[in-house]
């Protein structure tokens, strides 16, 4: 119970953190875009003050890429509590396209401010490309997340995760028995070996019937036993 409110309390931080984040935008579209909005009515005079204030006390609109900046952060910020549902598709040279894109239309939008063209579609054209730029960006920050938590492979059976490192070195001596192994590691099947340097210390082979403990491991043993010259005392052993 205990853990399902954090994750409610969790998902509020970051709605919260999304909806600054948005806030950024809007006031950069307000701020930069006056002009438009007050021919169209739409400009409020108690927005204006608090935002002449801002300016006055913290400069936050000396530049157009302040309010941009402080809007990616909050999205990132964001994105970084987001658990969503896992989709195969996702691949980081998707990322990356969505990454570009959204930096491009997000932050490089600022000349179309200045086009020789009617004031009302310099500001359309700002305001869809900044929208299309933070749809991109938001994407990309919610596949990062996913692949970061998630750690996203093509296997539904998590093998990726499921797979380790093992022996790839042959170790011998006199008394030793070398199976031969072939492990899945690091997206790749690799050659190993299980080496039994003391057998004498006593072996046990586990399986269920028809498993291959015979032909795997007790016909290898035979085997190597006999090339080294060992006698052998075999009890109800059954010929495959």
């Amino acid at each position: 119970m205990q853990n399902e409110d954090d994750l409610r309390g969790l998902a509020k931080v970051m709605d919260f953190m999304r909806a600054i984040s948005i806030l950024f935008v809007v006031i950069n579209i307000y701020w930069f875009c006056y002009q438009s909005f007050r021919e169209w009515g739409i400009n409020i005079g108690v927005v204006d003050k608090i935002l002449l204030n801002f300016q006055r006390t913290a400069g936050l609109f000396s530049n157009i890429l302040y309010t941009k900046l402080f809007s990616v952060v909050f999205l990132a910020l964001s994105c970084l509590g987001t658990k969503g549902v896992k989709e195969e598709k996702i691949t980081w040279n998707r990322i990356y396209v969505f990454l570009i894109i959204g930096f491009i239309l997000f932050f490089l939008n600022w000349w179309l401010l200045v086009l020789p063209l009617p004031l009302a579609t310099n500001t359309a054209l700002y305001i869809f490309t900044m929208t299309a730029g933070y749809l991109s960006l938001l994407a990309a920050g919610v596949w990062i997340s996913r692949l970061l938590k998630n750690n996203l492979m093509d296997d539904v059976f998590n093998i990726e995760n499921e797979s380790f490192a093992q022996e790839t070195r042959l170790i011998e001596n006199e008394y030793s028995v070398n199976l031969r192994t072939r492990f899945y590691y690091n997206k790749k099947w690799n050659d190993g070996w299980i080496n039994v340097v003391s057998p004498q210390r006593a072996s046990i082979v586990v399986g269920n019937p028809g498993s291959g403990k015979s032909f795997c491991v007790i016909n290898q043993f035979i085997k190597q036993q006999i090339e080294k010259g060992f006698a052998m005392y075999l009890y109800d052993y059954k010929f495959v």
